[in-house]
């Protein structure tokens, strides 16, 4: 089986295959693309393949230290362990090309409002290690990136995952051209939270018409107080009450209505937008990719 990541501006789509033997959850990379294809929100000739990650790129955010350990395979049980992946050159490989291509989203974005990885939303990656399935964290490589090359000059990271980005909270601490925002599963994990610039904790059993009123109240303050002028939104669908993890009760409408809602606001502020998938571990893997491909027709609507 083939797996994909992919980013889309709507005018151009990339993806690029995955490594085999690394599906937790694998399977919503293939057949996110082959739905989008099957409905027509996407023409095959739009597809493409990012380049490889250069080292500098990825030094700007991770330790050498570290990034070293994960070329040269040396990370000890314990980490793997964190990590929840058996350390591997493809694994690398494959971590290396979701954050190439959530930085391709990013530069297509700022010409073209948005851009989607269908891959990515790496959150729990420190700057020094690896957590909960991510080695890398791929907003905060692109978000340095752009600061670096001066594309930008604040970013706003919406973190709507159930679960903190308690890597990209800990990342730009005290970073006054990075503002995190993450709503997420009070009892969830991660168990040690972060402190983020905007934390709202959810209670277990949220459903549609809490999670909605909370987002819709946060959205203006989150633009009033970051004043972005890139927004990265990591869209979990973990959020759903078909979600094994999750403990929420947000149902499939509910999700896109939340896609909606951040797409809206952002289009109406003209503040271009780079998406990753996040999470999605309902028992259906039909319930994961609709959702997933909701986010991708919610901003095509907008868009």
């Amino acid at each position: 089986m083939t797996n994909y990541i992919m980013k889309i501006a709507f005018d151009d789509i990339y993806v690029h295959p995955l490594p085999e033997g690394h599906r937790f959850p694998m399977e919503k990379y293939e057949l996110i693309p082959q739905q989008l294809l099957r409905e027509g929100v996407i023409a095959p000739a739009q597809l493409f393949a990012p380049a490889p990650l250069e080292e500098a790129i990825i030094l700007l955010t991770h330790d050498t230290a570290y990034w070293r350990k994960l070329q040269q395979q040396t990370l000890s049980e314990r980490e793997q362990r964190r990590i929840g992946f058996k350390q591997s050159a493809a694994l690398t490989q494959r971590e290396i090309t979701i954050c190439r291509g959530t930085i391709d989203c990013a530069l297509h974005a700022l010409q073209h409002g948005v851009a989607l990885n269908v891959a990515g939303g790496t959150h729990h990656a420190y700057a020094d290690r690896g957590e909960g399935f991510c080695l890398l964290n791929d907003f905060a490589i692109a978000a340095n990136y752009l600061l670096q090359q001066k594309l930008a000059k604040r970013i706003l990271i919406i973190d709507l995952d159930v679960h903190q980005g308690n890597g990209t909270a800990a990342l730009f601490a005290g970073n006054d051209r990075v503002f995190t925002f993450s709503m997420h599963g009070a009892n969830n994990y991660p168990f040690h939270k972060e402190t983020s610039d905007w934390d709202i904790p959810l209670k277990d059993g949220t459903d549609n018409s809490t999670y909605l009123q909370l987002l819709e109240n946060a959205l203006p303050a989150l633009i009033d107080r970051a004043r972005p002028d890139m927004v990265f939104y990591l869209s979990g669908v973990d959020i759903l009450e078909t979600d094994r993890f999750g403990k929420l009760k947000v149902t499939q409408a509910g999700c896109l209505q939340r896609d909606e809602m951040v797409f809206a606001c952002l289009r109406k502020h003209d503040i271009p937008c780079t998406v990753a998938m996040g999470g999605g571990y309902s028992a259906g893997i039909r319930d994961i990719v609709n959702a997933h491909c909701n986010t991708f027709k919610a901003a095509a609507a907008i868009y």
